[in-house]
C-alpha cells in the first residue's frame, strides 16, 4: 500500500506547476546561466554552485538548460514544473 501512495505522491508532485516565473529563468538563464544564475533562482543551489564553478558545464550544460526551458521541462528544487507562457 506505502508504494501505491508514494507512487500517487510523485505523480501529483511531477503535475504541479511551479510559482518560479517563466521569463525571470529566460533572462537569467541567458544572462547569468554560466554562473549558475538561473539554478540559483529556481532554488538549486548545488546545481548552482556546480555551474558556477564549472562556467555552466563548459557552456555545454548552460545550453542544455535553455534548451529545456524551451521544450518546458525545466523544474525548481520542488520538482515543480516552471510553465511556458506561450
Amino acid at each position: 500500500m506505502n508504494d501505491r501512495v508514494a507512487w500517487h505522491t510523485a505523480l501529483r508532485r511531477d503535475t504541479h506547476a511551479s510559482e518560479k516565473n517563466w521569463w525571470v529563468v529566460f533572462v537569467l538563464s541567458v544572462a547569468l546561466g554560466v554562473f549558475g544564475g538561473d539554478r540559483f533562482y529556481l532554488g538549486s543551489f548545488g546545481l548552482g554552485l556546480l555551474k558556477l564553478a564549472t562556467c555552466g558545464g563548459f557552456f555545454l550544460w548552460w545550453l542544455a538548460d535553455l534548451v529545456l526551458l524551451f521544450i518546458n521541462q525545466i523544474h525548481d528544487a520542488d520538482g515543480d514544473l516552471v510553465q511556458r507562457p506561450f
